[in-house]
């Protein structure tokens, strides 16, 4: 059980949320004007993993210094946050040489680092995890999180998920993800002590369907076990929420949904991670009951995140301050 972690902060930043009408001439993200100055060289999934996480901070209503750093945590889910980069690194390298690659960028061959400089701009020592699992790593990142909490490795958490356009040489260029989500996560208590408020809770299951098997004729009734499962470790025991299925034109996002029936609403998705985290966000800001979310990547990965948000669990949340939007 999770009703005692709850999402006290969201922070959104994408082309839709920050320029709906397309009115930006110089393009969707100004770093200089989100961050100021000093932040040029960061990948551009690291400049929107920080704007996100300012978002989400200051939604949280609270003091991020009331926690002590080693009590803070970030877990950040990205696949192609680097792959720009590291496509230039790769082409100057082979028609060039090695002494070419600049010293400002040169460390971010690590994929790992998308959130480095969130953890260090704002002291979350507690533990710092990337995870990269196909199409599913930012609700794993929650996942993780959440898990690392409950375990208390730490009491507050920054997850997210973050991605910027994969290389042009990279096939589906043409459909990549850009932009990031953050999510603050702390324990009831704490939101109970000062007056806040929360947007809801989040749990997550994964598992693996692999793609030989859901491209059989057992594929469907293996991905019915496996969900069965995972709904069952989630705590849903009554009837099935409303349930949105993130994936391709794969026999893995076929299985689940021939699995799920016809009660699913099936998303496309796009090259990364950040679509089913950024569901999760919009469902716990906007929906007024408990939804399921599924991301399915074509490699096999699988998560069901089960989304409470605040208006829609009289439970957890009859003792804490009432919900609302942000």
């Amino acid at each position: 059980m999770t009703a005692d972690l709850l999402v006290t902060g969201i922070g959104v930043v994408t082309r839709a949320a920050l320029d709906p009408l397309g009115e930006r001439t110089k393009g969707w993200f100004d770093h200089r004007a989100e961050l100021g100055r000093g932040y040029k060289y960061l990948p551009k999934a690291s400049q929107y993993l920080l704007a996100a996480t300012a978002r989400a901070l200051t939604d949280t209503g609270a003091e991020l210094a009331d926690v002590p750093e080693h009590q803070r945590a970030i877990t950040v889910g990205t696949n192609n946050g680097m792959s720009e980069l590291q496509g230039e690194f790769d082409r100057t390298v082979i028609e060039g040489d090695s002494t070419l690659l600049s010293p400002a960028t040169v460390p971010y061959f690590s994929v790992n680092l998308v959130g480095s400089r969130v953890a260090m701009e704002h002291g979350l020592k507690g533990f710092s995890l990337g995870v990269h699992s196909p199409r599913v790593a930012g609700l794993e990142a929650v996942q993780h999180g959440v898990r690392a909490l409950r375990a208390e490795r730490a009491r507050w958490l920054l997850a997210g998920a973050a991605e910027s356009p994969l290389d042009w040489s990279e096939p589906g260029a043409v459909d990549s993800e850009d932009g990031a989500v953050a999510l603050v996560v702390e324990r009831a208590e704490a939101v109970a002590a000062r007056g806040g408020r929360a947007h809801g809770r989040v749990r997550v299951r994964s598992f693996l369907l692999p793609p030989p098997v859901a491209d059989s004729p057992r594929g469907r009734a293996q991905a019915e076990r496996l969900l069965a499962a995972a709904v069952a470790a989630l705590g849903l025991t009554r009837g099935r929420p409303e349930v949105w299925l993130v994936g391709g034109d794969d026999a893995v996002t076929g299985a689940v949904a021939g699995a799920l029936g016809e009660t699913v609403t099936r998303i496309p998705a796009g090259a990364g991670c950040l679509g089913p985290a950024l569901l999760v966000a919009g469902l716990l800001r906007e929906a007024s009951a408990e939804q399921l979310v599924i991301g399915a990547a074509a490699q096999g990965n699988v998560s069901v995140a089960h989304v409470v948000p605040a208006r829609a669990d009289s439970v957890a949340f009859m003792n804490h301050s009432p919900y609302e939007r942000s």
